[in-house]
């Protein structure tokens, strides 16, 4: 499923899936830096409730096993928190991300270090996402996130 509805987010999309975990993350990371003051989540209920439920048992976990739970989430590895994150809704897991970057703020949850760099191969792609408004980068963003996870139950 896919809520990439024009060619730039379509070809952005493309470009986000065959980057390595570190650079996904990244990118998802820096997304949320240039769209939080913009983001009200205003989720389900339900979705807000399981998202909440996968990001206590990361927010628990030591921060190496923190980023690896991540890394496995958008490496769709095939454990427990893959198959937890692939069970939720496509607003559960958009939730998912949104608080762990907000815990990434917090100091909650492992940081991207302050010197990271995106690799010279995400320039176009950076680019295109730019040109998106708000609503499409929403959408980039959940057809990003709705694949990840393990297929797996």
């Amino acid at each position: 499923m896919t809520f990439a509805t024009n060619e730039t987010t379509k070809k952005a999309l493309q470009k986000f899936q065959g980057f390595d975990a570190d650079t996904k993350l990244a990118v998802l990371w820096f997304g949320y830096l240039d769209m939080k003051e913009q983001l009200t989540p205003a989720n389900q209920t339900s979705a807000q409730t399981t998202a909440e439920a996968l990001y206590d048992t990361i927010k628990a976990m030591s921060k190496e096993e923190q980023l690896q739970a991540q890394r496995d989430i958008v490496s769709r590895a095939d454990n427990d928190i893959t198959r937890s994150y692939h069970a939720l809704s496509s607003s559960g897991k958009l939730d998912t991300w949104l608080r762990l970057a907000q815990g990434m703020e917090e100091g909650t949850v492992i940081q991207v270090p302050g010197d990271y760099e995106l690799p010279s191969e995400t320039e176009e792609f950076t680019q295109q996402i730019k040109q998106l408004d708000f609503e499409e980068r929403i959408n980039f963003m959940r057809s990003a996130v709705i694949e990840m996870g393990a297929d797996k139950n």
